[in-house]
């Protein structure tokens, strides 16, 4: 994600998503490079694009109703609608530096 471009209301969202934690891995998806975007209209609508560590993920439904959970605990009345993408592939690559450390890389 560019940092640069993203408004305060989208890094609140990127802190609440840090609570959600892939099963498999045990470290939360933003700091596994999971998160591609989020983007926010101002309105009541969260857009998330996120990817999945396999595109055959066996836990990818659990991951979703997570990460809804996490954002309605603070805005429960907001629209999330998130879109799994696989492009580009989820590599070790896009995992955090805080990451990093948590999977000893």
């Amino acid at each position: 994600m560019n940092k640069e471009e993203i408004t305060i209301f989208e890094l609140e969202v990127l802190e609440l998503l840090k609570n959600v934690m892939d099963p498999e891995i045990e470290i939360n998806i933003v700091d596994l490079g999971l998160i591609y975007e989020v983007t926010y209209d101002g309105e009541k609508n969260i857009n998330i694009e996120m990817t999945f560590s396999t595109p055959s993920c066996p836990l990818g439904e659990t991951i979703i109703s997570s990460v809804k959970e996490a954002i309605k605990q603070k805005h429960q009345d907001f629209i999330i609608n998130i879109d799994i993408v696989f492009d580009p592939l989820w590599s070790t690559a896009l995992v955090s530096e805080e990451g990093k450390k948590l999977l000893g890389l």
